[in-house]
Order: structure tokens, then sequence, then C-alpha cells
């Protein structure tokens, strides 16, 4: 396998090989081959393309993981991280030189990912490419069904489908032989999101859906038309994709695969973790150190949540109380159309209090949603789809109302401030709206800047007038709590040993989340090892830098200007975040 990749990514790389930028002072060069960069990156990734509303391909669909797909982007990489270092780094000052910086970092860390066969596992319960490409299909997602142009680009883009199917089989059944595979679990709550797409009847397809909502421009010719392809593309090529990939997965996969849960389980799993923890965090921290933070900051907040449930007056110990708030009644909405209504009037109270804590807004909105019906039982609490640059789709707060008796409302204040307002929305919807970026940066992500700002956010609750109820407050700290276990719970699954039980256990035991909540968590941190170390290690960074820039600004600490300065230059990584804001602190003092 590594031969062939590496055929390829030769071959590329000397097909890619002209110059990139024309002469000039090194920052002109620079913001030249950024630019180069990203628009070969769109076009090797052209769903990326769709999300951030660059609408050139969307009739195309990459496969991504094959070895072609993937020999493409690592010799992408090589090619311009040689480019780069023919840049003068010591003639840069400014943005161009952490535009310089942060470039070559990523495209470093990149090159480091190849070395491990993340493609040989390439679907989950939690995440996988049939789910979402069924949810774009849908029409209420990511692309566009406004004209018969953007219909016809689907039928394109879709039956592209098909080979990612048969890569991905291919690759498991490689990775069977290298004993690269999935848990157990991860399949057999695969397998029902799959099996809603296995339908016999076309027009009860999610396929099917954009047919049922036909803008007024598209003329009764046209409609007639599409719907006669769409109709041949659900029976011939997208529902027999869906039964390959379930046959495959149900009758070879599953048996062969694993009962652990770490990825120190798998041949080089020690290493591979390790590089996920160097990649999501953008730190040096070992597993070990962070697991030590973890506990740290479970016995912290455990301490707080203790004051808060004597403020409430409650009888008995933090577990009984924890039993208490999984099981009262009063705890849980009993319709789904209320659940939403909260989350919305939590949206009108919230927004009208955001210039008390921030300079600029952002301009785009965000609309509440229930995630859909065929992958909601194995989804989180809620998660958060980005608006489009140019304003034409707004972003999308995405609730789970799958078993509204795990769903309480003491959370609903601090889950809605992490993934819209101040949070997930208002950060990424501003980083989109500036435009001065290089687009790598503009349209890029930092895992632990972005997840870290989104826990910072829930802690501005009581600032923006939430949290007056101590049951709220009380959620908060579910919340932080759930979010320090993490740092205890996926370091100790993946370099420490843990079992899924042993995992779920031990987040039960500190948190008043329901079992569905632990469980749906604890298999995530499963299946997408070191992702859930960025939340706690992003908000300890941020909130180290406030108290930083309280302690030495003073009385000329404006809350306002601080939140502004984090958020003006888009996520970074920690590191540089922290030079960044060493270096506003001692303008505002100089000022």
């Amino acid at each position: 396998m590594s031969l062939v990749r590496s055929f390829f990514a030769v071959l590329l790389c000397a097909l890619l090989s002209p110059a990139i930028a024309a002469p000039g002072d090194a920052a002109q060069r620079l913001n030249q081959l950024l630019e180069a960069y990203y628009d070969e990156f769109l076009e090797l990734n052209p769903i990326d393309a769709t999300l951030i509303g660059d609408n050139r391909f969307n009739d195309r669909f990459s496969v991504g993981i094959s070895e072609e797909d993937l020999a493409r982007g690592k010799a992408l990489d090589t090619k311009y991280l040689k480019a780069l270092e023919e840049i003068d780094a010591g003639a840069l000052t400014g943005q161009d030189q952490l535009n310089y910086e942060f470039f070559k970092r990523n495209r470093e860390i990149a090159l480091e990912g190849y070395r491990y066969p993340n493609q040989l596992i390439p679907v989950s319960q939690f995440f996988s490419t049939p789910s979402f490409f069924a949810s774009m299909g849908s029409g209420h997602s990511i692309q566009p069904f406004a004209n018969a142009k953007d219909y016809d680009n689907w039928l394109a883009r879709a039956a592209g489908f098909a080979d990612w199917v048969d890569a991905a089989i291919d690759n498991m059944r490689l990775g069977m032989e290298l004993g690269v595979v999935q848990p157990r679990f991860a399949i057999e709550k695969l397998l029902p999101q799959l099996e809603a797409h296995m339908v016999k009847d076309v027009n009860q397809s999610i396929f099917a859906t954009p047919l049922k909502n036909f803008p007024d421009g598209i003329p009764a010719a046209k409609r007639q038309r599409l719907t006669a392809a769409y109709h041949k593309l659900i029976a011939e090529v997208l529902v027999p994709a869906y039964e390959r990939l379930h046959a495959f997965l149900k009758e070879a996969y599953l048996p062969r695969c694993r009962d652990t849960a770490g990825l120190m389980h798998l041949p080089g799993g020690a290493d591979w973790y390790a590089y996920n923890v160097r990649s999501v965090t953008t730190t040096d921290l070992s597993p070990d150190q962070i697991h030590e933070i973890g506990l740290k900051e479970v016995e912290r907040i455990t301490a707080e949540m203790e004051t808060v449930k004597r403020e409430i007056g409650f009888d008995g110990s933090l577990t009984d109380f924890f039993d208490y708030l999984r099981t009262a009644p009063e705890n849980y909405f009993d319709k789904e159309a209320d659940l939403l209504a909260a989350y919305q009037d939590i949206k009108r109270r919230v927004d009208a209090r955001l210039p008390d804590l921030f300079g600029i807004l952002p301009k785009a909105d965000y609309e509440v949603k229930p995630i859909e019906a065929y992958r909601a039982k194995s989804a989180a609490a809620a998660f958060y789809v980005p608006p489009t640059a140019d304003g034409s789709r707004a972003g999308v707060f995405y609730v789970n109302t799958f078993n509204l008796k795990a769903r309480p409302k003491f959370t609903m204040e601090a889950l809605s401030l992490h993934e819209s307002n101040p949070g997930h929305h208002f950060q990424i919807a501003r980083q989109y709206e500036i435009e001065s970026l290089p687009r790598f940066r503009r349209f890029g992500g930092v895992t632990a800047y972005i997840e870290g700002w989104g826990l910072y956010a829930e802690s501005l609750g009581q600032e923006l007038g939430m949290y007056t109820d101590p049951y709220q407050h009380f959620g908060k700290l579910t919340f932080e709590i759930w979010r320090a276990i993490r740092l205890v719970v996926d370091t100790g699954i993946h370099a420490k040993g843990w079992t899924r039980e042993q995992a779920i256990k031990y987040m039960l035991a500190h948190t008043a989340l329901t079992e569905t909540d632990a469980v749906a968590e604890v298999e995530r941190y499963i299946v997408i090892p070191g992702q859930a170390l960025a939340y706690k290690l992003g908000q300890l960074k941020i909130t180290e830098l406030r108290a930083r820039a309280e302690q030495r600004l003073g009385k000329r600490f404006d809350v306002r200007a601080f939140h502004d300065a984090i958020l003006q230059d888009g996520p970074l990584p920690l590191d540089i975040l922290d030079r960044k804001m060493n270096a506003w602190i001692e303008a505002q003092r100089d000022a």
C-alpha cells in the first residue's frame, strides 16, 4: 500500500511542480502561495468548497479515502511545504509571519498524518460519509437546491457515492488483514443508520425529499425530467450502494471487529494516539499529563457542584442529586416542539445581551433544527453546522430530540451557549466574515481553539444573564465536568487500557448526564481518539489568558476588547494564541 501511495505522490509532485509564486517580496510571494494552495485544496475537496459556500464544484464528489486521492493530498501538502521553505521567513512581519508559521505547521502535521491508516476505518456510528451524504441529499443541509442547475449538480455529485462505498469496502478488507478494525459496537450501531436508506419505494428515500420541495422557478417539464433522473439514481445507484455496504459490514466485517476500545490495541496504536493528541490539542502535553489535568479539574468542579447542591437545598449526596436530576419528570419535556421552543427562547435572551461582552457581532444568524430521525439515535445531544460566508445559508444549531427523557432542561442554557451564541456560531460566523484572512485560516479550524472557545462561552452565561436558576448553574457545571472527564476518559481508553464499560461507569459517577448520553459520549471518544481533549484544554488556555489580561491591565481591562482580540484572527494553535494575546496585552498597557 505504501509503495503505491509513494508512486502516486512522486508522480503528482512532478506534475504539480511549476513555480507557485511569481518573484516579489516575501509577503507577496507568501500570499500568492497561500491562495494557490487553497484553490487546489478545494478542487481536491469539493464538499469542503460547498460547505463554505463556494459552489464551483457542487457537481463533484471526491472519494478521499482511495489510494489515488490520498496520494493527491500528500502530493499537495509536499508541494506547498517545499515552496513555503523557499520564502525568507525572516523577512516577514505581523500577520504574514503568523501565516507562514501556521501554514507550515499545518502542512507538517498533515504529512505526518499519512503515516496512520485512518482510511482503513472509514465508518463508525458517530460520523460516516454515508450519513453525512444522506443529510446533504435531503435538501436541508449544505448542498443547494435553489434551481434546476443545483438539482443537476446533485445528480452528478451523488453518482460518485458508489465509488466511495467500493473504496471503503476495499480499505476495510485490508484493515481486516492488518488488524486495523473498528470496535464491534460501532458497526452494530451504524447498521440501522444504513438500513434507513435501503428503501423499496424511492419516494420514501431521504434523497427524494428535494423532489417534494421544488422551487417555484423550475418549470413542469424540468421537474418531470429531474424526478425521473432522481428516481433512477436512488433505485439503481444509491440504494444498491447502501445495501452493498450494509451486507459487507454485517456479514464480513462485523465478525472480525474487535472487542477492545482503545487505539492502543491497534498496530502502532500508541504512536497513532500520541499523534492525534498533538494535532488536536496543539500542545506538547503527553496523555499522562492530560490525564492528571483531568483528574484535578474533576476534583475542583465537583467541589463547586457540592456548593450549588447545598444552595438548592437538596438533602442527600451528590450521587443522590444526580439520580434525582436524571429521573425526575419535571426535568424533561414531553413534546419535541416544547424543547425546540425553549431553545428559541434562550436564543432571544442571549442575543439581546451579546453587546455587553462583544464589540463586533457576526452578521450571520442561526436556526434551531432537530437532528434527522435516521441518525438521532446514536448522535450527540447537539451539534452545529456553519453558515456560508456570503450569508446565503444560515448556521444551524441541530438539537437531538430522540428520547426526550435523555434531554434535560437544566443543561439547555449551557448547551445553547456552546453550540450557538456566543459559542460556535458566533465564533465561526465571525471567522468567515474576516475577509482579510487568507482562506486557509478564514475557513480552516483548530479544534482546541474552536472547542475551547465553545466551552469558554458556556462560562459567560452569568455575564449574559443566564444561570439565574441554580439548576441551570448546576447544568453548566455538569457540562464543564463532562469536558474535564473527557481528559480522564479519552486518555484512559486510548493510553491506559480502560474498557468501554469502565469509562461509562466513571462518567455516570461524576455527572448528572443520563446513561443514554454517557454511552453515546464514551462511544464517540472511542471512535474519534483524541478529539474530546480539545474542549477543556482550549478553555483552560482562554481562561488563563483572560486572567492574565485582567491581572496585568487592571482597570484598563475591557472584556469586549479582550473577546474581540481573541476572535479577530480566527482559530489559532494555542501556543500561537498565547503569544498573540501577550503582545495584545502589552499593547494595551502602552496605549
